[in-house]
Parts: C-alpha cells; sequence; structure tokens
C-alpha cells in the first residue's frame, strides 16, 4: 500500500513513525518546508513540493496533517481520487468546504477516518462498555475538562507562531482541544443546542481565545459542559458522567477509568456501594492510541471495516466547535436543529 503524508508537524512525523513501526515502508511525503522540526528522520523518504505532483504517485492513502485551515485543500482532491483518508481533526476551521469533501468522498469511493486519537483510549473505551452495560442507569450530565500551558505544548518552537495560536491556521483553543466535542457525543450521543463564553484571558501574545466554558445540551436529555484552555499548569485532562445509579470519571494524567455504582450491597450486588477502578495494560505509552488509530485505518484501508471516527462524526464535532465561536460572538444559544 502506498502511503502520502501531508504535513510533517509532530502529528505528521508521529504518523510516519508509527507506518513505519507497523512495517508500511512505501512512503510519500508532500510538504511546504515550514515546519519548525529538523529534517533528519524525513531525509530518506520522496519529497514532493506540489499537491499535483505528491497525487500523481497515485497513493492508496492520504494522511492530512497539515494545519486546520488547509486541511480540505488536500482532502478534496485525494478524496476525489478515490484514496482512503486519515483526516487530523478538527476537519476544518469552517464549514466552508466540507459539503464538497463529502462529495468528492461520494464520487471517489473512499473512506474517511478523522484522527480524534482518544476514541482508541482504553479508559474511555471502558467507560463506554459501562455505559452500554447500564452500570450508572442513566446518564444525566457530564463534565470534561481539558487544560494544556500554550507555550509547554510544542516546546520547540516559539508558541506565538505555532498553528494553535494562529487563527488563520485554524488555532484557538476550542478548535485545538476539540477532543470532548467528539468522544461526548461518542458517549452520549448528539448535541442539540450549545452557549458559550469563551476569550483570551492570559497575557499571550496571542490573537485567539484561550480560555472556553461551553453548555451543551444533548437531543436524550443530558446535560453537559466542556472547559477548554491554554493556561493550565499542571496539564489536565478529565470528564465525570453522572447518572441516576451512579458515576463514571476518568483521567488522562494516569489513564484510570472508574465506576461508582449507587445501591448497597444488601441487594447481593458486590459492586454496589463502592467505587471499581479499571487501570491502563501494563506499559501503556501515550504513543498507544496513535498506533491503535494507525492499526484501525490501515484496515480501513484495505477495506477490512468501518471508520470508528467516520467523516459525519468530524462533521459534528466540528459544528459543536463552530457553535461555540458564534455563542460567544451572538450572545446567544444555538440551536444545532435549527
Amino acid at each position: 500500500m502506498r502511503f502520502l503524508i501531508t504535513g510533517l508537524g509532530s502529528i505528521g512525523r508521529r504518523h510516519l513513525r508509527n507506518l513505519l513501526t507497523l512495517g508500511e515502508r512505501d512512503i510519500y511525503l508532500y510538504r511546504t518546508y515550514r515546519s519548525t522540526l529538523p529534517d533528519e528522520e524525513l531525509s530518506a523518504f520522496p519529497v514532493e513540493i506540489d499537491l499535483e505532483a505528491a497525487l500523481a504517485h497515485k497513493p492508496d492513502a492520504v494522511i492530512v496533517a497539515n494545519p486546520t485551515a488547509f486541511h480540505l485543500d488536500v482532502a478534496i482532491p485525494a478524496a476525489e481520487m478515490g484514496c482512503q483518508l486519515l483526516l487530523e481533526k478538527p476537519l476544518s476551521n469552517s464549514m466552508d468546504g466540507v459539503r464538497g469533501l463529502q462529495a468528492a468522498v461520494s464520487r471517489g469511493g473512499g473512506q474517511v477516518l478523522v484522527g480524534f486519537q482518544f476514541r482508541f483510549h482504553p479508559g474511555l473505551i471502558q467507560l463506554k462498555r459501562w455505559l452500554v452495560e447500564g452500570r450508572i442507569g442513566r446518564p444525566l450530565s457530564t463534565r470534561a475538562v481539558y487544560g494544556e500551558y500554550l507555550p509547554e505544548m510544542h516546546p520547540w518552537e516559539d508558541y506565538r507562531h505555532s498553528y494553535s495560536a494562529r487563527g488563520e491556521l485554524g488555532g484557538g483553543v476550542i478548535l485545538t482541544l476539540c477532543h470532548p466535542l467528539d468522544y461526548l457525543g461518542w458517549l452520549l450521543g448528539e448535541v442539540e443546542a450549545v452557549w458559550s463564553f469563551n476569550g483570551k484571558l492570559n497575557d499571550f501574545e496571542i490573537k485567539v481565545e484561550d480560555t472556553a466554558e461551553i453548555g451543551l445540551r444533548f437531543r436524550n436529555g443530558v446535560l453537559g459542559s466542556v472547559h477548554l484552555d491554554y493556561n493550565q499548569r499542571p496539564a489536565a485532562h478529565g470528564l465525570e458522567i453522572v447518572g441516576t445509579e451512579g458515576t463514571l470519571r476518568w483521567d488522562n494524567a494516569n489513564g484510570s477509568a472508574s465506576v461508582y455504582q449507587a445501591g448497597s450491597n444488601l441487594s447481593g450486588d458486590e459492586k454496589a456501594g463502592e467505587w471499581e477502578s479499571y487501570q491502563l495494560p501494563d506499559g501503556f505509552k501515550r504513543n498507544d492510541m496513535f498506533l491503535a488509530e494507525m492499526r484501525h485505518f490501515l484496515s480501513v484501508a484495505r477495506g477490512e471495516t468501518k471508520p470508528i471516527c467516520s467523516l459525519a462524526d468530524g462533521k459534528r464535532a466540528l459544528e459543536l466547535a463552530l457553535a461555540a465561536h458564534t455563542s460567544q460572538k451572538e450572545n446567544r444559544l444555538v440551536n444545532l436543529n435549527a
């Protein structure tokens, strides 16, 4: 199978290394040479600086890892050719072109896996199992918190020049840290309404929002909130879901998941009335999520399975992120069914 990787920043290089780990060697690179990382690890691979020339190599699969604002510039022509796509999150920084991508995928016949790697986190997968099993009854509310410290996110570069800090590249905390807007839908169902307060609160030399409080109302009645920020030291990423019969928690810091099933042991249920924990497999590393994602993508590209995170899923996450911006700008609740 022949691969084309577009965008060789940190995530593009991670995908390259994982392809090599999984035994793939027929790899081409499409570059603009704007990466701030050293080039040594890329020297063995053929490079094109023109997209048409890169696609002329007829790749079977294309990994779209360039800055968010330019995703669709690559994804649409690749989809027209029938390439299988691993499209990094979020799909884009606007809805412009998303319908065009959907049409191109339909015409080309390929599939799209959107790169929300937390769907491959064992702790979140365990939370989904517990939800399906009904361990906490009917979910009522949820709270996700995801905070990073912007100057330390990419320590090899000046944060002010990173895509995360530049609106024209699709930066800002809502788009950059939008993972909860995907996995909450995956865990709890579709969202019907969004409100948000967001803005630049820190003294960073950036022109995008560094903090966001986002409220969600799900179609099934669940109420949720998402806190995102570029300010937290140490970084924090976690989730809580409260149900009629208990509570679920997940903490990315140690990867653990836990469930509290309400009740008493008088009912005969040994699990009732106490916390039950799930711990990560021995030796688990952050890259294991990305390796699992790449294995899944190879299976998708071979036609063996459907994407766990589809183009439709990616579109919904982008709609939520953009709705949060609209809510702040227009000072209103945004109804996604309108």
